[in-house]
């Protein structure tokens, strides 16, 4: 598992300007959220005849997102609803046949409910609930002949009667300070797919691999015969572990374990070829845990793998296997855009024509393959949100689907462009600008870094809705790509290891130089913002160049030795500072390599934001910097939101970010606009 700082893409609109200087009409505004759909998981149905998808709108009355099972008819675009006033639906999964359709979904209006698996026929009724688990299902998957399901959920904990009468003490592992009972492990379990009793596969210390807040589902995958499953076998069930992982095989029928390989981390997602006789998964290159996801194929039977993307050179977030298996389709981060790839078991690598389409997906990628090797995707361009798309075979053009935001593409946005420049110590680097959509060459503009995260990410080609909205207040959006990116290839990817500041920073500062040469932007007004890994490098920039107005931190990593003992991943910053603080003399690396160590240095007023229960940084990281500013003086203000997870995953919090955000900047370069709000 990849010791990744995960991006979160937040709207937080900006103003700039007085309310005579702009007019409100047709542009994107912060009101326009509420009209936007989110599109997700499409999944081809086996006659190849519909795709279903999750389609997601905010509910701010409830506090929540609402989704939808949608089934959209590839012919007409016609579209119907499989379920309604369902909570918490989502990872819909056909069955071998076509004739039912299984699905996650909170069982009640309870919101401390835990998704259980229910599956629907598909010519009509109620669906089937299948899962009463304690714990929840996490994900699932179809046996080949249709009659089983299997599934995974966490163990209760053994002591489960003792901790009810308060001996509820454990022991701590790599696990995130706010851990407040035992780790226990996920495990295996199979059911019918008519309903009945499940039956236990796997059990153990060890888990399967763990989906963290914001990370992929690691995937089950069934041998064409049905007799075996091959999946991720985590080390242990503590969240800093999961790096620990390497893929396995289970015969069903007996119980028996194998690894396919010799590895013992790093290595994951496996899924067997159409025949059986292969199973691919990706290996990260060198098994380094901040290196480029690479694609391997090994015998089913086990054994060495071999490597299929070596020369693609990219970090590969999807892969699936044509219906043939001859090849796979594969999908990474490229440049500023996101591509699609056939990667034939022996050849090269051709790249998919999607024009101007990027799939989305954060840190997976929203594809899928029908039987006869048809494509659907989740995709948007640079003025135009997310869609469903459809290609009829890989060499076909995308054909659109569905029109859910089609009322936010036909305002007036901002121009896009992709843009490079040569940076420090050799490499050549790229990053987007996101121009006002009335932008008139030889004015002055304001401008807004927005810096992404991970930070193995990149800003790329998408709609950038945060991007669109801070360009229809006036702003010029740079996003800037910088070392650590997963965008060119490993060398890139691996520069940012025990350079965790320095190097990113003069790497986005380059590209800011490249920016301002350009003679639009009114260099007394620069802001620099992020979420994340973002966030990180904004209190880098500010802690070491002079020319920021005002400045934005969410989630802002700040303090690595205290990230090394506290958030989920924890010991996993080893990869990015090249060993534990505890060993030697590497304490000092992790100092050297921290925003607060020049926290004395920050004149730029700045807003602070985080979520009291965020694991992945954890909010001391902010307190520290509120207290570092203010005790020196700067103008600082800092938010918290009550609530669990890396950003608020609530509509109503979201949104309250951005007010707070427009306000800060408001302060700090301009009026505010009229109605913005």
């Amino acid at each position: 598992m990849k010791a990744v700082f995960f991006a979160i893409l937040v709207c937080l609109p900006l103003a700039n300007i007085n309310a005579g200087e702009l007019p409100q009409t047709n542009r994107f505004a912060i009101a326009d959220l509420a009209r936007m759909a989110s599109i997700s998981d499409p999944q081809i149905s086996p006659d190849g005849k519909s795709i279903v998808i999750v389609l997601s709108r905010p509910n701010y009355d409830e506090k929540r997102y609402d989704s939808e099972l949608v089934l959209v008819d590839i012919a007409t675009s016609g579209q119907r609803i499989l379920t309604r006033e369902r909570q918490g639906v989502g990872q819909p999964r056909w069955s071998p046949s076509g004739d039912r359709l299984a699905f996650l979904a909170q069982p009640g209006p309870g919101k401390e409910e835990k998704a259980q698996l229910f599956v629907m026929l598909m010519n009509g009724g109620d669906a089937l609930r299948l899962t009463s688990v304690t714990n929840g299902v996490q994900h699932f998957t179809w046996r080949p002949d249709g009659k089983e399901i299997a599934f995974v959920t966490a163990d209760e904990p053994e002591n489960k009667k003792q901790i009810e009468k308060g001996d509820d003490a454990f022991e701590i592992g790599n696990d995130s300070f706010l851990a407040a009972a035992a780790a226990t492990p996920s495990h295996l379990w199979l059911i019918p797919a008519e309903g009945g009793h499940p039956r236990r596969l796997t059990s153990g210390s060890w888990s399967l691999a763990q989906s963290l807040d914001m990370m992929p589902l690691v995937p089950l995958s069934w041998s064409p015969d049905g007799s075996s499953i091959a999946f991720t076998r985590q080390a242990t069930p503590h969240s800093g572990d999961t790096d620990l992982i390497a893929v396995n095989v289970l015969d069903v029928a007996t119980g028996a374990m194998r690894p396919l390989t010799k590895h013992t981390a790093n290595e994951g997602w496996p899924v067997y070829s159409p025949e059986g006789s292969q199973i691919a998964y990706w290996y990260w290159r060198d098994g380094i845990g901040m290196s480029v996801a690479e694609l391997h194929v090994a015998p089913a039977t086990g054994g060495e793998g071999k490597n299929l993307t070596k020369s693609l050179d990219r970090d590969v977030w999807k892969s699936i296997w044509m219906p043939d298996g001859k090849s796979l389709l594969v999908v990474a981060n490229d440049g500023t855009r996101v591509s699609a790839w056939l990667q034939p078991l022996d050849g090269e690598t051709r790249r998919l024509d999607l024009g101007t389409l990027n799939p989305d997906g954060l840190f997976d990628f929203d594809v899928c393959l029908g039987k006869d090797g048809s494509i659907a995707f989740v995709g948007s361009q640079a003025h135009r949100p997310s869609e469903l798309y459809y290609l009829s075979s890989p060499g076909a053009p995308p054909r659109q689907l569905t029109r859910f935001n089609e009322p936010i593409a036909a305002l007036a946005l901002g121009n896009v462009e992709a843009i490079e420049w040569p940076g420090p110590d050799g490499w050549h680097e790229n990053g987007i600008l996101i121009y006002p959509p009335d932008f008139a060459p030889g004015k002055k503009y304001p401008l807004v870094l927005r810096i992404h995260g991970g930070p193995e990410s990149a800003s790329t080609e998408n709609f950038d809705e945060l991007g669109q909205l801070i360009a229809a207040r006036g702003y010029v959006v740079f996003r800037p790509n910088y070392r650590g990116s997963d965008n060119l290839g490993n060398a890139y990817q691996m520069a940012i290891v025990n350079d965790t500041g320095d190097g990113p920073g003069r790497d986005v500062m380059a590209g800011l130089e490249a920016v301002q040469r350009r003679g639009f932007v009114a260099t007394n007004r620069i802001a620099v913002s992020g979420w994340s890994y973002g966030g990180y490098m904004t209190v880098w920039l500010i802690g070491h160049y002079q020319v920021w107005k005002t400045a934005v931190a969410g989630a802002a990593v700040t303090d690595w030795l205290e990230d090394y003992n506290l958030c989920d991943f924890n010991v996993q910053d080893r990869y990015f500072l090249g060993g534990s603080p505890w060993v030697g003399d590497r304490a000092k690396a992790y100092a050297e390599q921290s925003p607060i160590t020049y926290a004395a240095k920050i004149r730029t007023p700045t807003l602070i934001l985080s979520d009291t229960g965020d694991e992945r940084v954890p909010i001391t990281q902010s307190y520290k910097l509120y207290h570092a500013l203010r005790d020196n003086g700067v103008p600082t203000k800092f938010i918290a939101y009550p609530t669990s997870g890396h950003h608020p995953g609530d509509p109503v919090r979201s949104r309250d970010i951005y007010r707070r955000w427009i306000e800060w900047l408001d302060q700090y370069l301009a009026q505010p606009v009229s109605g913005a709000k």
